[in-house]
């Protein structure tokens, strides 16, 4: 990933202007809309949260579903295209799940210093590859890594997405399921986003082992403390 300077320096950002710091948080912090709009929680209110996984589908995708049928949980799956097209039938699996689906790039695309071009093509291909396998075009996008660039909103709008970014990240690719678990606990608050992973970029059959057993800890704590869980659609009133 680039770095902070690279970054500045790319944006034409400058200590005169918006700074390293602020060029970054342009980039990538959940409440930027500077690249193009988007939402990172709900209102809150109706102790209402939202579950979201990224970078699937996965082999491991089935044991999530599996989980969050257990706790008749709904959740947002933001799927990379590539992967879509390798395991169509997970993909489908999702969806018949009573689950939500986002457009989350073809590549797993890092935006960062690529042309607008390149963005709008590798999401495209990515809305197609979704649209052609469960016959529904998703409405919501997620830059991976929360990166957005020049040319992001462009694409947004073009292929009529809504952003969404999260109110906590479970850094499930780097902690024990104990710390994931506890991070996410921790953090989530009414209206909340909470951001995992069931998968890891386009591998076929990474191991998110930690991030399931955090899940069979999470949920049943969140409904225990009150919560109920809702797709980022419904959250956010997008759609009744």
């Amino acid at each position: 990933m680039p770095s902070e300077s690279a970054i500045a320096l790319a944006t034409g950002f400058s200590v005169a202007g918006l700074s390293v710091a602020g060029a970054t948080w342009a980039v990538r912090a959940k409440s930027s809309a500077a690249f193009g709009p988007s939402a990172w929680r709900g209102k809150p209110g109706r102790k209402a949260i939202a579950l979201t996984f990224d970078d699937g589908p996965s082999t491991s995708t089935p044991l999530f579903l599996d989980i969050l049928a257990q706790h008749n949980v709904t959740a947002t799956f933001f799927q990379v295209g590539s992967n879509v097209l390798r395991q169509p039938e997970i993909s489908r699996a999702v969806l018949a799940a009573g689950h939500e689906i986002g457009n989350h790039s073809h590549t797993h695309l890092n935006c960062a210093l690529k042309s607008p071009a390149l963005i709008e093509d590798d999401f495209k291909r990515a809305q197609d590859a979704i649209l052609d396998t469960i016959g529904h075009a998703p409405t919501l996008v997620r830059a991976p890594y929360g990166v957005r660039w020049f040319g992001f909103g462009q694409m947004q709008a073009k292929l009529g997405l809504t952003g969404i970014m999260w109110t906590v990240m479970g850094r499930d690719w780097k902690l024990p399921a104990s710390a994931i678990a506890e991070r996410v606990l921790t953090k989530t608050t009414d209206g909340g986003i909470i951001c995992l992973h069931d998968g890891r970029d386009t591998r076929e059959s990474p191991d998110v082992s930690p991030a399931i057993e955090a899940l069979r800890r999470i949920v049943p704590s969140l409904i225990g403390a009150g919560y109920h869980f809702e797709s980022v659609s419904k959250l956010l009133c997008l759609k009744s």
